[in-house]
C-alpha cells in the first residue's frame, strides 16, 4: 500500500500540551475509525509549526478525506518513493 507523508500548518504546534497532542490523536483516531481499515497511521513528528504524519493509504483523496472528517489541515501530501538509512549505504 502506498506511503504517504503530509504536512500540518498548525501555528504554535511546537508548544502544544500533551494533552492537546493527546486530543488531537484521539480525533485522529476516531475518524480512522470511522473511513474503516484502508486507512493506517504510522507515527508523526511534532516541529516548530507543523506537524508531520506518516500515512499508509490508497490514494490521497483518503488522507484528505481523514483531514476533512478530523478538522486537520493536510498542507501538503506527498507519496513517499523510497526509505533510505544507513543500511542503504551498506
Amino acid at each position: 500500500m502506498p506511503k504517504f507523508i503530509i504536512e500540518r500548518q498548525i501555528p504554535g504546534a511546537g508548544k502544544f500540551s500533551s494533552e492537546t497532542l493527546k486530543a488531537i490523536s484521539q480525533k485522529s483516531r476516531e475518524v480512522l475509525c470511522i473511513l474503516g481499515s484502508e486507512i493506517q497511521w504510522i507515527h508523526s513528528y511534532v516541529a516548530g509549526d507543523k506537524i508531520y504524519c506518516i500515512y499508509l493509504a490508497p490514494s490521497e483523496e483518503l488522507i484528505r478525506e481523514h483531514a476533512r472528517l478530523g478538522g486537520f489541515p493536510a498542507n501538503s501530501i506527498t507519496e513517499i518513493s523510497n526509505i533510505i538509512d544507513l543500511e542503504t549505504a551498506k
